[in-house]
Order: structure tokens, then sequence, then C-alpha cells
């Protein structure tokens, strides 16, 4: 057996313990896909990430959920950024570095403790209205306004409730959420309601069943989509915050901030955990 370099990062918080955890494998040089897929199935984290040398960044990422690869995702990017600056793999140039993964080249940057991702271009798709009974059945409440797909790399249905509160108490039907997302092809459903807590604009919660992550405790990437739908209806026109994962003890606050038809995803990252891998 040989032993890779590994750490454990929260992620979305300063607080151990209260954000979205991404395990980080330093070293994925010789490691096959089906053992990457392997690792990241007994992780059984939300997703997992293999650090490989780069011919056009500082550094490539490759990214697994318990079931598959992804070509970006926003919690296990700003992780594995936090866990290359900290291991001293990259040594950013005035705070800005690059990171290569399966979207292409990102555009990484530290400012005051947080990191920063340039997310990938998103493309949206309407959803058909003759399901939306299915996604209220599914979500167990209204949706307001009109829901739509959002692909960051993930697919995510956005839907806005009427308010947090309403968000908290969702009374969920996880095998209806996978069942339309099977349906629809999609990563899953992300939701989110205006917040009144003083600390955020909006609250948000994501469900990925069909990839075995029934509730993602702070999603990025379905946040950049939260933030594409306000994008398209004219209401992000300020950096904002966002709550989630209070539903499962977490409270993770994540940073966005829209520049025309970019969307920019920052937040803090903590390592829980640092050591190595047997394998």
């Amino acid at each position: 057996m040989k032993r890779l370099a590994f750490k454990q990062v929260d992620v979305f918080t300063r607080k151990p313990f209260a954000g979205n955890p991404v395990a980080v494998v330093l070293d994925g040089k010789g490691l096959s896909t089906e053992e990457m897929q392997h690792i990241a199935a007994w992780t059984n984290l939300s997703e997992t990430t293999f650090i490989l040398p780069s011919a056009k960044a500082d550094y490539r990422v490759r990214i697994f959920t318990p079931r598959n690869e992804l070509p970006f995702a926003g919690h296990p990017t700003i992780g594995s950024a936090h866990a290359v600056l900290e291991a001293g793999i990259v040594k950013p140039k005035a705070g800005r570095f690059r990171q290569e993964c399966g979207a292409g080249v990102l555009e990484l940057s530290t400012e005051d403790g947080v990191i920063w991702v340039k997310a990938p271009p998103h493309k949206t798709v309407g959803f058909d209205k003759g399901r939306r009974a299915e996604l209220e059945a599914a979500l167990g409440s209204k949706v307001v306004g009109e829901p739509f797909t959002v692909n960051v790399g993930p697919s995510w249905l956005v839907a806005e409730m009427s308010d947090a509160e309403e968000l908290a108490g969702m009374p969920l039907s996880m095998a209806k959420i996978e069942q339309l997302s099977l349906a629809l092809d999609i990563t899953g459903i992300t939701a989110f309601g205006k917040s009144s807590d003083g600390r955020s604009a909006v609250h948000v919660r994501s469900f990925a069943p069909a990839q075995a992550i029934p509730e993602d405790p702070v999603c990025g990437s379905g946040n950049i989509s939260v933030a594409a739908y306000l994008a398209q209806a004219g209401r992000a026109r300020a950096p904002y915050s966002a709550r989630q994962g209070m539903q499962l003890g977490r409270d993770g606050l994540v940073s966005l901030r829209v520049e025309g038809g970019d969307i920019f995803l920052g937040g803090h990252a903590v390592t829980c955990v640092d050591g190595s891998l047997r394998v």
C-alpha cells in the first residue's frame, strides 16, 4: 500500500463542522478513474476531489460524487483551493490562481480570507408547466414564479418558495424528488426563499437523492443556480449572502455576486482532518 496526503475541508464556514465537508486527495497521480470513484463512494461525502498536475493552470482537480464524476461543483472547488493553498502546492500571485477542471480553466482569488471562483458559464432550460404539480408534490409546498433548470456542470431545477420559513418546513418526498430528477435528467432540485434573519438575503436547500445525496448541506452549484435565477429576474444587482444547512445541523454562509453575465461564488473554508489515505 501507499500513502496519499489527504485533507477533509469544511466549506462555507469559519467554524469546523458547520459547513459542507469535501474530501481532498492531494496527489491523485497514478489513481485510475475507477479507483477515484471507489474512494469517493467510500468517503460517502457529497463530493471527493483529486488534485493533479496541469499544463494549463496551477493545478487540475477531478470531482466525484459517490456515484459519478462532475465537470464542476462549487464547494469542492473552494475546498480544494483551500487545501492546495494550505499545503503550499499553489502560491498565488497577487491573490490570484487558476484551476483546471472538467468545465475548463477557472479563475480563483482570495480576498480577506474568502476564496472566490468565477463560475463556468451557465445554461438555462425552461420547465414544462405541465409538471408543476409533480414538482410541488415532491417538495410538499407551492412554488412561487416559474421554475427553470440551470446547468453549471451539475443541473439544478430551481424553485422559489414564499419565504425562508416555508422553505424550512417543506414536507418533502425524497422518492418523488428522485423520480422527477431522473425523468428530467438533472442533478436535483434547489429551492430557496427570501430571508428575514438579517444575515442573508435568502435561505437555500438542495436535494439530489438520484446522486445518493438526499440533501446537500451547503451547495455551491445550487447557490450559483439561484443567483442565475435571481439575475434573470433582475433581482441580483448587488452582492448578497445565502444561508444553507440549518435543517442538517449546519449553518453555511455563501457569498455571491453577479457581474454582467458572470457569477462569482465565495466562501471561507477550514481544515477538519489532515492526514493520509492508504491505497
